[in-house]
């Protein structure tokens, strides 16, 4: 694969870095691994290296002028470079290190293409930019969002700058929200490919500006690509002045939580 991703287009060497990144995910899973402490409670795993490094190896196989920004390598690449690489090697490391699936690979393009792999489903969610899609067993289909489950996924992790104007455990409280529909914390960012698929009504998590972050912007893509609703928690659009994110499957899911965020 990574002999053959310098003739991919940019959709392509999103989907087959973050494909091989999930190989390895795969792979390593259910062993001891070497834990790397970052602070505050938050630790990588070796798997989180070797898979970041499996992922920059097809990156720069296919794109070796362009940068790259990863979780756990930073940034690399020429500083002046048009365009960068945002890597996720695993997005759910606490839940992957006790033995829970719930893990997402993240490789989106900066403003462009991106894919978010799912190690243990097999699916990989990918766009281009203008269309989103999910490959599975071979075949590609296209991501169709759907509030049909009524499932809402609410990030519950800190840091909570938004607080005290949001905090994301009210939310779970309101009366509207039990009303309307039902909660789920997963703890990894494949909750924003599974909005794009039908398979959550929503997302909501407190944050700054996610736009450029490695673990929401191929989420975001697929959101976008898909015809999702995505703002920040004030309703605003998702940039440098943004805070956090609420993507919905549709307009009127979108309004539904908005109104109960802002009261």
């Amino acid at each position: 694969m990574i002999n053959s991703s310098a003739d991919l287009d940019d959709a392509g060497v999103a989907t087959a870095a973050a494909w091989a990144g999930a190989e390895v995910v795969r792979a390593m899973y259910g062993r001891r691994l070497t834990r790397i402490d970052k602070g505050a409670g938050d630790f990588a795993t070796a798997a989180d290296v070797e898979a970041e490094k499996t992922i920059l190896g097809v990156i720069r196989a296919a794109r070796p002028d362009d940068a790259v920004l990863g979780e756990e390598g930073g940034r690399q690449g020429a500083a002046e470079a048009a365009r960068q690489w945002l890597v996720d090697p695993l997005c759910g490391t606490l839940n992957y290190a006790v033995g829970n699936m719930a893990v997402a690979v993240n490789v989106a393009l900066r403003d462009g293409a991106a894919a978010v792999a799912d190690p243990f489903s097999g699916e990989i969610f990918f766009t281009d930019g203008e269309s989103a899609w999910v490959r599975y067993e071979g075949a590609d289909v296209r991501l169709a969002p759907t509030s049909a489950t009524r499932l809402v996924d609410v990030n519950l992790d800190p840091p909570f700058p938004g607080a005290p104007g949001f905090r994301a455990v009210e939310l779970l409280a309101d009366p509207r929200f039990v009303e309307s529909f039902r909660p789920r914390v997963v703890s990894t960012t494949l909750a924003l490919a599974w909005v794009a698929a039908g398979k959550r009504a929503a997302y909501v998590t407190d944050g700054g500006d996610l736009s450029g972050s490695v673990h929401f912007a191929a989420g975001i893509a697929l959101c976008r690509a898909a015809g999702c609703v995505v703002t920040g928690i004030d309703g605003a659009p998702v940039g440098a002045a943004g805070r956090g994110l609420v993507v919905a499957a549709d307009r009127g899911t979108h309004q539904q939580l908005m109104s109960m965020i802002l009261g």
